[in-house]
């Protein structure tokens, strides 16, 4: 019986510098730049519609996991992101005060262009316009 190890594989260590050459902030940045900071139909877990969310713009984000995608006609990247802002006084030291206020996951199909996004966002927080 053949033993597959896919741990010391090439494609991980692809993937790990990719990863590590990515900057979150700016993929996210240029997302909510696109976007206008703002989220247009949103369905929280309660089933309550919003029509529009508008999202502060000194938002922050954290790559919280990434994974990839493999199915016969295509191949994607996910990549999980946290949401936070500082919540009180900018002459605190930074991540004293952050405020997490939701998720986005953003897809890119292998030519890192973008796909999917899905949004989780803490909706009883007062740093959300709605």
């Amino acid at each position: 019986m053949t033993r597959l190890e896919l741990k010391n594989h090439q494609v991980w260590q692809d993937l790990t510098e990719i990863l590590q050459s990515l900057d979150a902030n700016v993929l996210v940045k240029e997302h909510l730049e696109q976007c206008n900071y703002q989220v247009c139909g949103y369905w929280d877990d309660q089933d309550e519609y919003y029509e529009k969310i508008t999202l502060p713009s000194n938002l922050e984000a954290e790559l919280v996991s990434s994974s990839i995608g493999v199915s016969q006609r295509e191949r994607f990247l996910k990549l999980k992101f946290l949401l936070m802002v500082s919540a009180g006084d900018t002459t605190q030291a930074p991540n004293n005060n952050t405020q997490k206020i939701g998720e986005l996951v953003l897809v890119y199909d292998e030519n890192l262009e973008f796909v999917d996004e899905n949004w989780l966002l803490d909706i009883d927080s007062r740093m959300l316009v709605k």
